[in-house]
């Protein structure tokens, strides 16, 4: 069962639907600085620890003010009309934290897919492919496309990212990337690919938990140097300063730090696996399997900064088409009346 799709917002900005409590876990930093951008007022667990399951509102992103902090112990008394799922173990928490209320039953729930199937691809089975009460949101059509739903109603919701705004200058003759977490996750975020790409031109890792990556690639600062966990303004700003971005991810939905920087006006080059070939036009830059393509791009892009300019500028008008707030937050707003009504 799929829901009805989501349409492109109409001129004139998201469409005007009744103000909803909604109680949505701080789990994906970027995506939910666009979801906190609309109408409705959010309604984020936070505890003392500030742990995966009580963030609370972000420390490095400027939320609005109806993104507000709850303890759990406080929910029970909300009158929450809407929750947002998005790990499957927030079944439970939400139905405790709201007093033995069940999300899908006796509140209504969408769930948020943000990640590609893991394990038998394209065999994987949804956690939650065995209810029809909770809507699956797949964040690329990628994503649907892959998973086993079971008879989980599912629609498509792609990013929406907030506007940085154009910054290029790409005086610095480098390449970006961004990728957290680079040594654990390895092979899934190509990890494995940067010495290659290394040798094609020289490589500035920006990310959590990229400190030890050039250590243990054994990789001099003249090739790869890394900035660990930047607040967002500051990742923008040093961005927009490199020549190319590069994104060699080979298995996640869709980066959202491959929007931001095509929103920056930077010229992008990708491996074309899951979604990236969708967002990346010709005249944006180049999203292939060819390794070797890649690396030849990489090599003549990051000294012709004329042709780098040129396609940042596409990257950039292509992201605001397809990747706006308005449009995101007109999608939400019209799956969450239809959910709710």
């Amino acid at each position: 069962m799929t829901l009805q799709q989501p349409r492109t917002a109409a001129p004139g900005g998201p469409d005007r639907t009744a103000t909803l409590r909604v109680l949505i876990w701080h789990v994906h930093g970027s995506w939910t600085t666009a979801f906190v951008q609309g109408r409705h007022r959010c309604l984020l667990p936070v505890d003392a620890e500030r742990g995966p399951d009580g963030r609370g509102r972000a420390r490095t992103w400027d939320w609005p003010d109806n993104a507000v902090e709850v303890a759990p112990e406080h929910l029970a008394d909300e009158p929450v009309d809407a929750v947002v799922l998005q790990r499957p173990h927030e079944l439970e928490l939400a139905e405790r934290w709201l007093g033995g209320r069940r999300p899908g039953r006796d509140v209504p729930a969408v769930y948020v897919e943000h990640n590609t199937p893991r394990g038998d691809v394209p065999h994987t089975r949804h956690p939650l492919a065995d209810r029809s009460d909770i809507p699956i949101v797949h964040v690329t059509h990628f994503n649907e496309l892959f998973w086993d739903s079971g008879r989980a109603p599912t629609a498509v919701i792609e990013h929406g990212v907030v506007d940085p705004g154009y910054r290029y200058t790409g005086q610095v003759e480098r390449a970006g990337v961004v990728v957290n977490e680079p040594l654990r996750r390895g092979r899934i975020t190509g990890t494995d690919l940067l010495p290659g790409f290394a040798r094609a031109a020289p490589l500035d890792l920006f990310g959590m938990g990229v400190a030890g990556a050039p250590a243990a690639l054994g990789l001099p600062p003249e090739r790869l140097r890394a900035f660990d966990d930047l607040p967002q303004h500051r990742l923008h700003a040093e961005l927009a300063r490199r020549r190319v971005y590069l994104h060699p991810v080979r298995w996640t939905s869709l980066g959202l730090s491959l929007i931001e920087a095509m929103l920056l006006g930077m010229p992008v080059l990708a491996l074309a696996t899951t979604e990236a070939r969708e967002a990346i036009p010709p005249d944006a830059g180049l999203a292939t399997t060819r390794v070797d393509a890649l690396h030849r791009a990489l090599h003549d892009l990051v000294r012709d900064p004329s042709r780098a300019a040129e396609w940042g500028r596409a990257a950039r008008r292509a992201a605001l088409r397809r990747y706006s707030t308005d449009r995101f937050l007109s999608d939400w707003d019209r799956l969450l009346q239809e959910v709710t009504r």
